[in-house]
């Protein structure tokens, strides 16, 4: 019988090492697996303003492209969604059509004041259903002529930002106490971009933007911007958000992000 035959130390030693390296490898390759699946699995949730909806879903399928992450959006005038925030709704991120809701929510400690950035500008105007697109002079006359006995739809001006431009504007042109009554208030501006695209309201005040992907409508008019107050959306990270809020955030000042918001009738912010 052949005396059992053994590996020398060295050789043992090389395989105990090439093992241990190949379990390494294996291990660190597993982790950055992990690490991957976790960065593609985050899904952030941000909450915007009716108005944003075309442009910032446009956005979101590129940032999800571009990085991974899926993005959902939760639409609604900024009032409801600021409250909605507030009452700790899964937010990330919250855009709101103007400055007023977002100052609502730092008194409430509901979103951190160091992210906040404006990240589009707007204009506003009024609309007319496409089959009447004749312009439209923004005086007393005018307006009520056009009005008929319809009624002139309109963002509810106590919370929806839209409609506090629109009556901001209307009294500084002195048309408020002509049209006061003539109103049709509505939740949010996409109701009322929806309203006269179907003929139930000969007019409506929405945003520049509104009208640019409404092709059932036509802009009869545009309100001074000395009118009323700058349109700006300001955004920001909530207090309950995720790590990548914050590189959303960013995305929307990216030059992909901002040829996006043009498309669709935004003005640009500095």
């Amino acid at each position: 019988m052949k005396p059992a035959q053994f590996s020398s130390g060295a050789s043992f030693s090389s395989r105990v090492l090439r093992r241990a390296a190949g379990v390494a490898v294996a291990a660190g390759l597993a982790v950055a697996a992990t690490l991957g699946s976790a960065q593609a699995a985050e899904k952030l949730t941000v909450f915007a303003a009716a108005s944003m909806k075309d442009a910032l879903e446009a956005i979101g399928s590129a940032y999800t492209k571009d990085n991974g992450t899926e993005v959902v959006f939760s639409f609604a005038s900024s009032s409801a969604i600021a409250r909605q925030v507030e009452a700790g709704a899964p937010a990330d991120v919250y855009i709101s059509a103007d400055v007023k809701w977002m100052d609502y929510l730092k008194k409430a400690d509901a979103i951190d004041p160091a992210t906040v950035r404006n990240v589009a500008a707007n204009t506003l105007v009024v609309v007319a259903p496409k089959a009447d697109a004749k312009l439209l002079n923004l005086t007393k006359t005018a307006l009520l002529a056009r009005i008929g006995e319809g009624r002139l739809a309109i963002g509810t001006p106590e919370s929806v930002p839209a409609g506090r431009y629109g009556k901001a504007s209307l009294t500084s042109l002195g048309l408020w106490d002509a049209v006061e009554g003539k109103l049709a208030p509505m939740e949010n501006v996409r109701v009322t971009l929806a309203a006269v695209a179907r003929g139930e309201a000969p007019l409506g005040i929405v945003y520049g933007s509104d009208a640019a992907i409404q092709p059932d409508v036509a802009v009869v008019a545009t309100f001074p911007d000395d009118s009323h107050a700058p349109i700006v959306y300001p955004g920001a990270v909530t207090k309950v958000a995720k790590p990548g809020a914050v590189k959303f955030l960013d995305y929307l000042a990216t030059p992909k992000a901002r040829e996006i918001f043009a498309k669709v009738g935004f003005q640009p912010v500095d």
